[in-house]
Order: structure tokens, then C-alpha cells, then sequence
């Protein structure tokens, strides 16, 4: 077969092709359509940069950030997994949580002012599949729903009308996102095709760096694919502008070894620092679904669950050092997520299954730091059904972010996010943010009679505006929403019949503006 042929036959047509650069495997995204100026304009000394960090597996929240506050209801709950309460590293003159003992990195960044806990973020009807949670955090879409674009693909198919075409330009001479250390996922799909590049792992990057080919085989198919990657090499757009801005940057501050998160967290500080107007930037870490061997019994403080947080905490605390260590850290903001929590009660193999909602942290020098939302609620009985119902939708995470630190307009945001969400306060005022953090120390809801047996009537306390109120069972799955719609500043009541409802453990859960509560009630 001849190269022509071989090519012809073989590579499908289009940008949308995987090409090589050097053995580096790459992916060039797409866009289109209408914003330029609805984000600060790229380039600009105040351009912002967002750093997403994927957890891939479904991190255990409740080892994670313990529940200190309900810490004898835990230690029903987890017997043979909890975590000492006298090794948990406390977090300034916080009282209700802590994080895990392997996380000292994090409990650092949070004494700096550098890092905010978001308590119980999920969704209505949470799904408990890896591959339909992750799809729906990626498109941010409803759990019944089933987009093909994904959140971040909409925000830059807004941004960057007509992408491929006429980019690079002066405008936009870089990667409208980059994805290190795994294939380029569904976040960064457009309306018509993906939106940036993939960095498959960081040897690649350091290979193409240093002008280094991994080999080919010593096949007809091999010599054939070396002559691919010379010919990708020099059609790739992005492939000289990411190079000389790596090569800007000549000394780091350290990053711990033996370390892939850190690997790839690296490469982003100093793509950002070497002049790359890249806004979006995803990096991934494995290994999270711990079903098993979670912890060591002999000292639950160690075990893989432990390593794999340690990990992450020293690699983001190295992050954040080296941007202040280049001079980048208040352009900087980041996020860890992953595709659910795991259940309250641990299981006989000394580890947890799939859960519903769970805390994530998001970090930089210009977070509004602190503990965002109350301790989760944990029944005195856990079963093995038992959930972490959800204060906070992810997606008001998101809306959050795009608009009070990327500076994305309403207008914007509605067909990025697809509807509107609860605007919180993640960011310092003076960034894009308006929102004043709130203490919501205030009882807002209460429950009579608790426990019931039918029909129970709600008190509720709204500061006007859009107000939700919901009842989710146990599992966190939604029954219904009791009322939504616009209130005046005020003190209402509302009523559910819950006659129909087996015996268990609900949540009522009220969301009005910054504001959220979740309150238990028993049905006998």
C-alpha cells in the first residue's frame, strides 16, 4: 500500500482527526457562533483562567471532608472505615467539618485563604452508573435528559464565532481549551464537533517538547504511521504556539514525584505563565471507586483511599505555589469534581459504593474561602440505601463560575447553562462577583409533625424571589417539588401528603437565592 493510498483509505477527512505531533496524541476542537466580548477579551492582563480537575470514579465525601458535627452518627455508619476524630485536620475555627488526615496540603491552601469547601453538591434523580453521572456532569445536563454538547463546548462555540475557520487569528492564536492526561471528553464537545486539544499523557508532552518520537514498530504499518506523524507535524496549527510557550518557562517551583496529577498540573502552570491565552484547562486523576480495601483496618487514616487524596492535595498545593511562584496565581481559579459521592453506610469489604451528592473544593488565590453550605445530614440508622441528599446543584457551581469569574454574561449563560441556576458566591467581590458571601446560620424551614405518619406541613422562610422547595427520599432521588415560583420576603407554609410514602428517612430541601436548607423528617 502506498502512503497516498494508505492515508486516503484510513484517515477520515476533516479537523475532527486524531493527528500526532512527535508520538503526542492530539485532538483539534471546534466552535461557532456569537460572545467575543461576553468574556474578558482574550489576551488581556486580567484574563481569567479555569482549571477543572476530574476525580474519575466517585470520590468518598464523607472520608473526605468529615462530618464532625454528626461524627457519632458517622462512626455508626462506618465502623470499620472512619476516620479518627483526633486525627482529622481541623480547618481554622471551624467546629462542624475537617478533612482527611493524608490532606494537609489542602487544610494549608484553606488556612492561606486560598480554598473553599462546597458541601453536598449533586443533582435531582442523581444516577448511580459511572458513564451516565459522568456524561451528565459533562453536558450538564438534567439526569433525564441526553445532550451531545457539552457545558464548556457551548461557553467557547459562544465565544469563538466560527472556529475552525479564520483560527488561529491575532484574536485567538491559541487552543480554545486544552485536556491533559486522557482522551478529549464530552465537557468540551460543541454543537458540531469538539472545541480545543487533547494532551493524551505527559510523557507526550514532554517528548514533542524536546523534539523526541516515540518509536514506530518496524512494520509496513509502522513506517507508515511515522510518515503520518511527520506529515501531522507540520499541518497542526497549535503545535509551534504550545511549544514556544513551554519553552518560555525555565524554572518551577517543586512538585512532588511519582505523582500524575501533579504530572499534568505542572504542564497547565507553565502553558499559562509561557503566554497561552487558553482559557479552559482539564486535568484527571483515577482510582476513585473504592468498593474495597478503601482504608487499612488497622490505621483507616492510610490505605488507597488515603494515598489517592494525598496525591491530590500535595498536587494542588504545588500548583497554587508555583502560579505565585511564576506570577500568575490571582489569574488562576480551579475545581475538583467527580461523578458522585458514595453511600453513607460502608460496605462488608471494608469500602463504598455509589452515592449521590458530595463536597468539592475549589481553590486560587481569589476564592471566596471558607465552607460553603451546613454539614451534611447522616441518620442515626443509616441503611444501605442511604444517600447524601444535595444542597447545591452542580450546575449552579458552574453558572457560578462562568459568571463571576469568567465574566460571561446572562444572556450567555442561559444557552450555556440551558436554563438558570443559583448564582453562589465562589469568588471574591472585585473579580466579576456582585454576591456577598451569606451566613445562613438562620433556621429557614421547619417540619411539624416530625416524625409523621401522612400528611406533614412545612414552614418556610423566604427572602424573596425565586424560592424551591423539594422532598427527596432516602437514597437522594426526588419525589416532588412542593412549591417554586416568586415570593415575597416572607414566612409561608406549604403542606405534602405523605401518606403514599414507605417508612424512612426524607429530606426536605429549600433553595431561595444564596440560600439554601436541608431538613430531615422520619416517616413511622
Amino acid at each position: 500500500m502506498n502512503r497516498r493510498k494508505f492515508i486516503y483509505n484510513y484517515l477520515p477527512a476533516g479537523f475532527m482527526v486524531p493527528s500526532f505531533m512527535n508520538g503526542l496524541g492530539i485532538k483539534a476542537f471546534d466552535a461557532g457562533h456569537t460572545m467575543l466580548n461576553n468574556l474578558l477579551l482574550p489576551g488581556a492582563e486580567n484574563d481569567r483562567v479555569l482549571v477543572l480537575v476530574q476525580l474519575t470514579g466517585g470520590n468518598d465525601g464523607l472520608n473526605t471532608v468529615i462530618p464532625l458535627e454528626y461524627y457519632s452518627n458517622y462512626v455508626n455508619a462506618r465502623k470499620n472505615i472512619k476516620i479518627e476524630e483526633a486525627s482529622v485536620l481541623r480547618l481554622g475555627n471551624i467546629q462542624q467539618v475537617g478533612l482527611h488526615p493524608s490532606m494537609k496540603g489542602l487544610q494549608q491552601l484553606y488556612n492561606d485563604q486560598k480554598l473553599s469547601i462546597v458541601q453536598s453538591v449533586g443533582y435531582p434523580q442523581p444516577n448511580f452508573s459511572h458513564f451516565r453521572a459522568t456524561d451528565i456532569w459533562m453536558s450538564a445536563s438534567s439526569s433525564n435528559e441526553f445532550l451531545n454538547t457539552g457545558w464548556l463546548g457551548r461557553l467557547l462555540d459562544e465565544t469563538y464565532p466560527g472556529f475552525p475557520n479564520g483560527y488561529p487569528n491575532n484574536g485567538m492564536p491559541d487552543p480554545l481549551a486544552i485536556q491533559i492526561g486522557s482522551i478529549t471528553s464530552l465537557s468540551l464537545q460543541g454543537p458540531s464537533q469538539p472545541m480545543g486539544m487533547s494532551i493524551s499523557n505527559t510523557t507526550n508532552y514532554y517528548n514533542f517538547f524536546n523534539n523526541q518520537i516515540d518509536p514506530a514498530p518496524a512494520t509496513n504499518a509502522g513506517r507508515e504511521l511515522t510518515y503520518v506523524r511527520e506529515i501531522a507535524k507540520q499541518t497542526q496549527k497549535y503545535g509551534d504556539v504550545i511549544k514556544t510557550a513551554s519553552s518560555k518557562v525555565t524554572q518551577q517551583s517543586p512538585y512532588p514525584t511519582g505523582n500524575s496529577l501533579a504530572d499534568q498540573l505542572k504542564i497547565v502552570s507553565r502553558l499559562i505563565k509561557g503566554g497561552l491565552k487558553t482559557k479552559i484547562y482539564l486535568v484527571s486523576f483515577g482510582g476513585f471507586d473504592t468498593h474495597s480495601s478503601q482504608v487499612v483496618t488497622t490505621d483507616t487514616s492510610t490505605g488507597s483511599h488515603a494515598n489517592l487524596l494525598k496525591s491530590v492535595s500535595d498536587a494542588i498545593k504545588a500548583f497554587q505555589d508555583d502560579l505565585k511562584f511564576l506570577g500568575i496565581e490571582d489569574r488562576v481559579m480551579g475545581m475538583t469534581f467527580s461523578e458522585f459521592g458514595r453511600r453513607i453506610l460502608s460496605n462488608g469489604s471494608n469500602g463504598t459504593d455509589h452515592g449521590a451528592a458530595a463536597p468539592l473544593f475549589i481553590f486560587g488565590s481569589k476564592v471566596n474561602p471558607g465552607v460553603l453550605g451546613k454539614t451534611p445530614l447522616i441518620p442515626t440508622t443509616a441503611s444501605v440505601s442511604d444517600n447524601i441528599p444535595y444542597q447545591y446543584d452542580f450546575r449552579s457551581i458552574y453558572a457560578s463560575l462562568l459568571s463571576n469569574w469568567l465574566c460571561v454574561n446572562s444572556a450567555t449563560l442561559n444557552k450555556v447553562m440551558l436554563k438558570n441556576f443559583q448564582d453562589l458566591p465562589l469568588t471574591k467581590l472585585g473579580t466579576c462577583s456582585v454576591l456577598n458571601p451569606v451566613g445562613n446560620t438562620e433556621q429557614y424551614v421547619n417540619i411539624y409533625p416530625n416524625p409523621f405518619h401522612g400528611n406533614i406541613s412545612i414552614q418556610f422562610k423566604t427572602e424573596g424571589g425565586h424560592t424551591l422547595l423539594q422532598i427527596m427520599d432516602g437514597s437522594g432521588r426526588l419525589i416532588k417539588v412542593i412549591t417554586e415560583g416568586n415570593f415575597d420576603k416572607g414566612t409561608y407554609k406549604a403542606s405534602f401528603d405523605g401518606n403514599f410514602l414507605p417508612a424512612g428517612v426524607y429530606y426536605i430541601r429549600l433553595q431561595n437565592q444564596l440560600i439554601q436548607e436541608v431538613k430531615s423528617a422520619i416517616k413511622y
